[in-house]
């Protein structure tokens, strides 16, 4: 695991960014930007289509999908099984902790903020619910940054850990970018929506980490 000291100093600065999105979307002070990177790589003649080849719209909707409900819930289960296989209860519990409370914090900021999805370009697969923060983006933050948190602590050697954390940080950061170039989030939405999901990810690994001690202790 992380130090907790470097967890909350890691989550501190992630949710000062989150908070300045959100104040800018609240004030409608990022408009402009926001609609410059929607349409920033459309093409001239078709607005509504990204550029690039055929091939590379299909593997964005792909790429997306890590981050959708089915395949980070996958993911979540299956890390959440190895670590129980391993006998790491207290990591287990730490992780599904996370990540199921995470639901909550997503939902939640949905509801306060309660942004309309973009209409400046169309969607180029189907989302529904309100825009900030993007749910693959946020949620996609939590599951694999933690994840990484976790399984990095197994190794004793500091370039292992700071190569399966990057790893993920760089996953995670591609989900959200696929949000914008499909067009169903403006990009504060998914990069709001990252950083809320990697500040929770962090937060967590220092914060959950006495709870998750006790109650596995207990179960055991």
């Amino acid at each position: 695991m992380i130090a907790p000291r470097r967890a909350l100093l890691a989550a501190a600065l992630c949710w000062i960014g989150f908070a300045v999105i959100v104040a800018l979307v609240e004030t409608g002070h990022g408009a402009r930007l926001d609609a410059a990177g929607l349409t920033v790589w459309r093409q001239s003649g078709h607005p509504g289509l990204p550029r690039g080849p055929a091939w590379l719209l299909e593997a964005a909707r792909d790429f997306t999908a890590l981050g959708g409900p089915l395949l980070r819930n996958l993911f979540a289960l299956a890390a959440v099984a190895a670590l129980l296989f391993l006998r790491e209860r207290r990591r287990a519990v730490l992780f599904a902790l996370t990540v199921v409370l995470a639901w909550v914090v997503d939902a939640a900021l949905k509801a306060l903020v309660g942004r309309a999805r973009p209409a400046l370009v169309p969607h180029l697969m189907a989302a529904g619910g309100n825009s900030f923060p993007s749910g693959h983006s946020f949620n996609a933050a939590v599951v694999y940054i933690a994840m990484a948190l976790v399984f990095a602590g197994f190794s004793s050697r500091a370039a292992v850990r700071r190569t399966v954390i990057g790893a993920a940080l760089i996953l995670t950061l591609l989900v959200a970018l696929t949000r914008v170039w499909l067009g169903v989030h403006w990009p504060s939405d998914a990069l709001g929506g990252w950083l809320g999901g990697a500040g929770w990810a962090f937060l967590a690994a220092a914060v959950l980490r006495p709870p998750a001690r006790a109650i596995a202790e207990a179960a055991g």
